[in-house]
């Protein structure tokens, strides 16, 4: 493509070292496309007649169904992707295959075939978002009401509702989804037209072609900075990033569900693994690997940063290392979200035992605090008095609730109430009824609201 001004070749181990195709061949049907649409842009200036653009499309047709029939060679000898495609163009319609790439450049046309391609890629991460969140919102359903510990620092705080704990991780999830879909509409222009990096001779109709290609943000307005950013390579990295950070987070609080320790939820047989060792083993290994997975997304977007902070304007090799770097974060990032998505779905929480360690460890403690506020009491002194009524709890072995009369008449002498019931924790759950609350009836309401979003989820992403 490029040797006219070489009278020697390529040492072996570069020609090796400099090639792209076992990356860059997933651009090929994002590369037909390019193909396709700007062989129609050339028709319209008079480089191809109406029948010889026919035979071009003809060529790129059949190339497309092969294809897909047999795969995409990924270890064929071409350099790129781009000059397998021209020389497999060339084989089927001659001469007219060597025009098509007539004003374009390899940096214009990877630029737009990585849009092209991404553009699926996040449809996809978005039905896995989705996906994974269709499973939390079941766990919701079926525990709105259903009490848990709730943790700060690792150490047990107040209770909340499974349900509650399973949409906060839904909320995360969302303001990705949300990220992940505005990247995509930052990048939703049209680099083709900008040749190597300053336009083309030729007068296309750049509105015409990225309308052709489906871009709804019309053609890039820069050349220079259309060859050669890729900062939507970044957002996209950093989405992934931010994904695996939510999932590592899922993963670690379901591991820690699942220890004996705290035996809040088991592991179906689909998601779990035994010992080579030890019989008794089961082991939660999909969320660990989930979990021990993020930080490789995390490297990946260093790893692009750095690579674009040196680079002067226009287009640098440098950047042919943008696609083994993202595109091996995209797909783990899909997969994670499936496998967490799959180990959710066979998560089985044991209520029961849920309900009762909710009752333990004195997560009721800032409720008796707010019944002293309620009686009149200044809630910086009804923390003290609580504090003293705990260490006191501690010492007799027993819970806030189960305090003897003569002691909480002795400690709590501002209260006139049952503390097994004022305390209970279903009425301490009941007590957070404010929008964003663990209340049952909120927690029931996000569920709906979460059931509407996901449909319109379902509807909407491409």
């Amino acid at each position: 493509m490029w040797g006219g001004r070489f009278a020697g070749s390529l040492a072996p181990f570069f020609e090796q070292f400099q090639k792209s195709l076992p990356q860059d061949h997933v651009l090929a049907f994002a590369d037909l496309r390019t193909n396709r649409a700007w062989s129609q842009a050339l028709a319209k200036v008079g480089v191809f007649t109406a029948a010889e653009l026919a035979a071009v499309h003809r060529a790129i047709d059949d190339l497309d169904a092969e294809w897909r029939r047999t795969g995409i060679p990924a270890s064929d000898p071409a350099e790129d992707v781009h000059s397998l495609v021209e020389r497999e163009l060339v084989a089927r319609c001659g001469e007219l295959g060597k025009r098509i790439h007539t004003g374009r450049s390899r940096n214009d046309q990877v630029a737009t075939d990585l849009r092209l391609y991404l553009r699926e890629r996040i449809s996809t991460l978005a039905t896995g978002i989705t996906r994974l969140c269709s499973e939390l919102v079941v766990q919701a359903d079926r525990h709105h009401d259903a009490p848990i510990p709730g943790y700060t620092h690792l150490q047990r705080a107040q209770p909340i509702t499974i349900g509650h704990w399973a949409l906060a991780h839904c909320e995360a999830l969302g303001r990705d989804r949300d990220r992940l879909l505005a990247a995509g509409q930052r990048m939703d222009v049209c680099p083709l037209g900008s040749g190597a990096l300053a336009g083309t001779v030729l007068g296309v109709d750049r509105d015409a072609l990225a309308l052709d290609l489906g871009f709804a943000g019309g053609p890039s307005h820069n050349s220079l900075d259309a060859t050669a950013q890729r900062d939507h390579l970044c957002e996209l990295a950093f989405v992934c990033a931010m994904v695996q950070t939510h999932l590592s987070r899922l993963a670690e609080d379901t591991i820690f569900f699942a220890t004996q320790e705290a035996r809040f939820l088991s592991f179906g047989d689909e998601v779990s693994t035994g010992s080579s060792l030890m019989p008794q083993k089961r082991n939660p290994d999909a969320m660990e690997l989930v979990r021990g997975k993020c930080s490789r997304s995390h490297g990946a977007l260093l790893a692009l940063l750095g690579s674009l902070k040196g680079l002067p304007l226009a287009y640098n090799r440098d950047l042919q290392t943008d696609k083994e770097t993202l595109f091996p974060t995209l797909a783990e990032t899909e997969a994670c979200l499936s496998v967490a998505a799959l180990a959710i779905q066979h998560a089985t929480f044991d209520t029961r035992h849920c309900a009762a360690e909710a009752e333990r460890g004195y997560l009721n403690a800032t409720d008796l605090a707010d019944l002293l506020v309620a009686a009149g009491v200044p809630f910086r002194d009804a923390h003290g008095i609580v504090g003293q009524a705990v260490n006191r709890a501690v010492e007799l072995g027993v819970e806030l609730q189960e305090l003897p009369a003569a002691e909480q008449q002795r400690l709590l002498p501002q209260l006139r109430v049952d503390l097994r019931q004022a305390l209970a924790a279903h009425t301490v759950l009941a007590r957070r009824a404010v929008v964003g609350g663990t209340a049952p009836d909120r927690v029931r309401t996000e569920v709906t609201r979460w059931q509407q979003r996901l449909a319109a989820w379902n509807g909407t992403h491409r």
